[in-house]
């Protein structure tokens, strides 16, 4: 497999990392789940995340194609618009969305919020490719923490969003609508079906108990021997059991609220009302 060059930006206030991947040799590239700063105690937005990223990438002369996220994030905003007008390339995510979307409208009273994923400019379902320069990307739909989640195998490296953690953090929650601990149980099984030597490459990362240093990168035989969820030696009925009763003692993501409506719209802030401010809204005793 043809190998690219992956750099990753980690944003510890939301603990998610951003992904610059492209061909060494055409200097194409694609950006995964970038980030746009937000700080919910004043409800300001910044691209301080994102410009690191713009620095990046212009400091290589490298040319985005794709800006890819891997499902609707909980936990941060999406800085992909941003990076579109800044770089250029095409917002993507998997075609599941509009299931994603269709579930939040009525929570968030979202009347205009269109739910045939039309914000994005392509939606992508399992098996789809793309290219990153001469380098094949392809598309593995892998649902149980959203329904619209997706892995993007690029040459000899994966990115799996929150589908896996790190060897000692485990796996994803399934607790949120249309959540499923058995699907995703299949779906980390066919992301461990990829050979042995497939770099993964995390979408967040907390540090585990005992650990020192974050860390994201980790190949496919590590988390077969060693992840402390779903390993080769966990079986689908344990591992389901378990993952449901972990998600019940979970407390909702600090940012779900503010993500989940800037993200089902592609990263698209609220139009501002006629005093030229514009309005997230927070609903009560719905979720």
């Amino acid at each position: 497999m043809m190998q690219p060059s992956v750099h990753g930006f980690f944003d510890e206030a939301t603990f998610t990392i951003t992904y610059v991947v492209s061909d060494p040799d055409t200097k194409r590239a694609v950006i995964i789940d970038p980030v746009l700063d937000f700080d919910p105690a004043s409800g300001r937005t910044s691209t301080i995340s994102a410009d690191e990223i713009i620095a990046y990438v212009k400091a290589n002369d490298l040319a985005i194609d794709w800006i890819l996220e891997t499902h609707v994030h909980a936990d941060h905003l999406t800085g992909a618009p941003y990076l579109r007008e800044q770089l250029g390339g095409r917002t993507a995510i998997g075609d599941n969305v509009t299931t994603v979307q269709e579930t939040f409208k009525s929570v968030f009273n979202l009347k205009d919020l269109a739910t045939d994923g039309s914000q994005f400019d392509e939606l992508l379902a399992d098996g789809d490719t793309f290219a990153v320069g001469d380098i094949e990307g392809r598309v593995i739909a892998t649902p149980g923490h959203t329904p619209a989640c997706v892995t993007y195998v690029i040459g000899d490296a994966a990115f799996v969003g929150d589908t896996l953690f790190m060897p000692d953090f485990g796996s994803a929650r399934t607790d949120f609508p249309g959540g499923d601990a058995t699907q995703l149980y299949d779906s980390i099984r066919r992301i461990l079906s990829l050979p042995d030597n497939t770099r993964l490459f995390m979408c967040h990362d907390y540090k585990a108990p005992g650990r020192d240093d974050y860390a994201w990168e980790t190949s496919v035989a590590e988390q077969r021997a060693g992840n402390v969820h779903v390993n080769d030696s966990v079986g689908r009925e344990d591992f389901v059991e378990f993952r449901e009763g972990r998600d019940a003692q979970l407390g909702m993501p600090r940012l779900i609220l503010p993500s989940l409506q800037i993200n089902l719209r592609a990263g698209g802030l609220p139009e501002p009302e006629d005093n030229d401010i514009r309005y997230l809204k927070l609903p009560l005793d719905a979720v």
